[in-house]
């Protein structure tokens, strides 16, 4: 199996393992980091001990197996992810963008950005993934991007986000640019996931090089009470 298969659980039990807790059976990233669970397989006894890593009412995304759910768990929402690699040339970083690391002192800001655009789960240390660069506007930062999964050899781009009043201007391909540039320097391929019906997000991602790998069912989650 490759390890883009179930990249959540290969980042779990590789690379970034130190960022989540669990057993041979289910696995999560602590949820400071991002909300994101993973199962070793399909049988109901995964999903239970997965259950037992949440906190009641706490809801998890996690790429599954067209499966019921145990009783513990209950369904929140369902549909197909598209999975893109990228298969381009070198990257050429777009210049004149007022483009900045983010850190720590713009924890708040992330989170306050991404609850806006809603691009996924993130939460107040997700930018400790690493990465994460920003543009800010009259001090207030208004796109991100940055990454977040890591498997041998891949690194996802995540958070792609820009807020409504700054759209248009080019801002999330130039960061997006940015973090690939920085992914393939380091010798390793970028990807991401975009829900399987954004057919316009994935002709965009189309034209800067990516190809679609795989498709899946992704789920959110919640464990019952």
């Amino acid at each position: 199996m490759h390890p883009l298969d179930t990249p959540a659980w290969s980042a779990l039990t590789s690379v970034q393992a130190r960022m989540g807790v669990g057993d041979a059976r289910a696995r999560r990233f602590l949820p400071h980091f991002t909300k994101i669970g993973a199962v070793a397989d399909a049988t109901p006894d995964a999903y239970e001990a997965l259950a037992q890593l949440m906190e009641p009412e706490e809801a998890l995304y996690l790429v599954s197996h067209d499966i019921a759910l145990p009783r513990a768990l209950r369904l929140v929402r369902e549909g197909m992810t598209a999975q893109m690699v990228y298969d381009g040339s070198p990257i050429e970083r777009v210049s004149g963008m007022p483009i900045e690391p983010l850190g720590d002192a713009d924890s708040d800001a992330m989170v306050a950005l991404t609850t806006l655009t809603r691009p996924g789960p993130f939460g107040s240390r997700t930018h400790e993934f690493g990465g994460y660069v920003g543009i800010k506007r009259d001090g207030e930062l208004v796109a991100m991007a940055g990454q977040r999964m890591a498997v041998p050899g891949f690194r996802e781009v995540s958070a792609v986000c820009t807020h409504p009043d700054h759209r248009g201007r080019g801002y999330a391909k130039a960061l997006m640019l940015h973090v690939m540039a920085g992914i393939i320097a380091r010798g390793e391929r970028p990807f991401l996931h975009v829900e399987d019906h954004n057919v316009n997000a994935k002709r965009i991602y189309e034209r800067m090089g990516f190809r679609q790998r795989l498709a899946f069912l992704l789920r959110v989650v919640c464990r019952s009470t």
